[in-house]
């Protein structure tokens, strides 16, 4: 038992180490004008093929959130730490080998795989429990949809850069223009 234990705690200090490594490295790493690059064409690919998917589903309608300029603010710099910053830390960094652990295309794969399934299954239970204004948005297949979308985007663009930076970013605009511009603050709130 004693032994097991140990061999427990042995692991359990491999992990803690390896998450904090992958976390200083992806918070540290800035990414070049190359990686900035390809993180606004990749922007522009996700921008093209999620506006055709949710205007054809008629899950996304321009609609401008009309409020105060306060409200538009809290909204805005919000959404940089949650979701962005959180989630991308969550199911980026620590889900996914950062470039300077030399990850095989398999490992990549496998890895990348997890992480998207990860990022969509996490949604819904946040409607169901965390936040319920949201469930009926949260489980709806569009939706669903979208977020592996952007799930497969931020991967790409993680392991190309090696950076948290332009998976921030992406994440980011995404849910600002959602909330502020296509619907998604009334489809959030009762």
């Amino acid at each position: 038992m004693a032994i097991m234990r140990g061999e427990i705690q042995q692991q359990w200090k491999f992990l803690k180490s390896k998450l904090r490594y992958r976390s200083i490295a992806a918070f540290s790493t800035l990414p070049n004008i190359q990686a900035w690059l390809t993180t606004l064409v990749i922007l522009l690919l996700f921008t093209a093929i999620a506006l055709s998917i949710g205007f054809y589903s008629h899950f996304l309608k321009f609609e401008f959130l009309p409020n105060s300029p306060v409200k538009i603010i809290t909204i805005v710099t919000g959404c940089l730490f949650i979701p962005a910053i959180l989630e991308e830390l969550t199911f980026r960094v620590l889900l996914l080998p950062h470039l300077t652990e030399n990850p095989t295309t398999s490992q990549q794969f496998l890895w990348g795989f997890a992480s998207v399934v990860a990022f969509i299954l996490y949604h819904p239970l946040e409607g169901l429990t965390v936040y319920p204004p949201g469930r009926q948005t949260s489980l709806n297949p569009v939706f669903l949809l979208l977020v592996g979308l952007l799930g497969i985007t931020c991967n790409i663009i993680y392991y190309q850069s090696g950076s948290i930076w332009p998976s921030v970013f992406i994440h980011w605009v995404i849910v600002v223009m959602w909330l502020l511009f296509l619907g998604g603050y009334a489809q959030l709130t009762p």
